[in-house]
């Protein structure tokens, strides 16, 4: 698929894109989560500038973790992520590659509307800045294209700054909770991306069929 963590050329970094989706009204959703679904269809109108630094808590079947962007790391990245949490983009999620000593991957919405509308918003490519992929520092996935980020993002385990060379820019970091990160279910490994055209089409259902195990984010809400 369109996204992936480093060129193909890195086997062991390479990352794809599973999806995750199912509708609202399927999900059981209220009308609240309905409505931000609807606003996730339009990526292209959810413009809001990111403040200086803020906070993401993401609530998670293992517990919480919280997230801290700069802004002025990345700002291209920052705002979006910033619209991504303030809608609700990453409730429902699966952490859907997750390899010890590496990463933890996710960011593929659990709808399969809006992760079409989302693959045709690229994200412009951030400068390198003075962060490096070290533990605890979320990055954006890239498929080693110019402006080729989307939505995943993954957050690393060790000193991966082989990566930062390959424009792969820091935009926050875990400044809470990296125990819980730790924690994720690494049990299938790469496993998901094997079957990207099956959870493209059928989202979590298949996911909770054949992945049952799957780490997931309950919600993820900004921290006033």
């Amino acid at each position: 698929m369109r996204r992936s963590l480093v060129s193909a050329a890195l086997a062991l970094a390479a990352i794809s894109v599973p999806f995750v989706a199912w509708s609202a009204v399927a999900a059981g959703q209220a009308p609240a989560a309905a409505s931000k679904t609807s606003k996730l269809l339009t990526p292209a109108a959810l413009t809001a500038k990111a403040p200086a630094m803020f906070k993401a808590k993401f609530d998670t079947s293992k517990g919480v973790f919280v997230v801290e962007v700069h802004r002025d790391w990345a700002p291209f990245g920052a705002d979006r992520f910033y619209n991504m949490v303030a809608n609700g983009f990453f409730n429902g999620v699966r952490f859907f590659r997750v390899i010890p000593g590496f990463m933890a991957q996710f960011g593929i919405n659990g709808n399969p509307a809006v992760t079409a509308a989302w693959n045709k918003a690229d994200l412009k490519d951030d400068p390198p800045n003075k962060q490096s992929n070290m533990r605890g520092f979320i990055t954006y996935g890239t498929t080693g294209r110019p402006n080729s980020r989307g939505t995943q993002v993954f957050i690393n385990y060790k000193d991966n700054s082989f990566l930062d060379p390959q424009g792969f820019v820091p935009f926050g970091q875990v400044v809470e909770g990296m125990e819980v990160v730790d924690m994720l279910n690494s049990e299938y490994g790469s496993k998901p991306q094997d079957a990207q055209a099956r959870i493209s089409a059928e989202g979590n259902k298949f996911l909770m069929a054949t992945f049952p195990k799957l780490d997931f984010i309950k919600t993820a809400t900004l921290v006033k």
